[in-house]
């Protein structure tokens, strides 16, 4: 599972990026338009709030199951969530806790 997850962390940095880019590129860092443009209609802004639940969602289960588990480098999907979104932030924790899962068996 560990593999999935780390591919799947790769495809959730790379596909986003491959439209947010070229989108920075025509209209460089302007906060107002990217907002402007998010929430320009409703199913815009049903996306954008139903990721924006989700990414808090992920964030209160990355903090607990991490803890809860012993998990390192928590901080890292954290980061990744605000920086790209739940498509990596989610996958590559699942990589983390797959890690530690793996760890624990060659253990016993």
């Amino acid at each position: 599972m560990k593999y999935f997850y780390g591919l799947l962390s790769i495809a959730g940095i790379i596909l986003p990026y491959m439209e947010f880019i070229p989108w920075i590129g025509e209209n460089g860092f302007n906060l107002t338009a990217l907002i402007n443009e998010a929430t320009q209609n409703r199913i815009s802004s049903f996306a954008w709030l139903d990721i924006i639940v989700s990414a808090v969602v992920l964030i209160g289960f990355i903090l607990y199951e991490g803890k809860r588990s012993g998990i390192k480098h928590t901080w890292i999907p954290i980061v990744g969530t605000f920086t790209v979104g739940v498509s990596f932030g989610l996958p590559f924790f699942l990589f983390l806790r797959q890690v530690q899962m793996d760890k624990r068996k060659q253990k016993h």
